[in-house]
């Protein structure tokens, strides 16, 4: 498997949605918004096979102290490869000495974070206002 990570944001919008949709995220229902806050991610990733989107994760940051990764995903038929794996490393490059690295992950993510360094935040309770309907 040969994959390469990149930070363009020359991504094609229908590309974008089926790698949501194929994820069956329900940001994908808002396709103009979600492009539009991509694009304007403080930093955006993506995972390519040849021309095929496969992965993408972005943050929203200060560039100081706090980042925050709103986003990770690789499509269903790439995931286990380590894809997730190679994103996240490059966001650690990026991020890695900030003050504060924030995310909420639910299901079989939670493992794949632990794993790779995140925690619970101390005795934190998770809150939100969500207009999704995957959780």
């Amino acid at each position: 498997m040969n994959i390469t990570i990149s930070d363009t944001r020359n991504i094609n919008r229908d590309d974008i949605l089926k790698l949501y949709k194929a994820n069956k995220w329900s940001a994908a229902d808002k396709p103009d918004d979600l492009y539009q806050a991509l694009m304007n991610s403080h930093t955006l990733l993506s995972a390519w096979s040849g021309e095929s989107l496969v992965g993408l994760g972005n943050a929203i940051s200060d560039g100081y102290l706090v980042v925050y990764y709103p986003h990770l995903l690789v499509h269903p038929d790439f995931q286990g490869q380590g894809i997730g794996q190679l994103l996240l490393e490059k966001m650690q490059q990026i991020y890695g000495h900030f003050h504060m690295q924030m995310l909420t992950a639910d299901g079989k993510a939670v493992d794949f974070y632990k794993k790779n360094g995140f925690e619970r935040a101390g005795k934190t309770e998770p809150m939100w206002i969500y207009k999704g309907n995957e959780h």
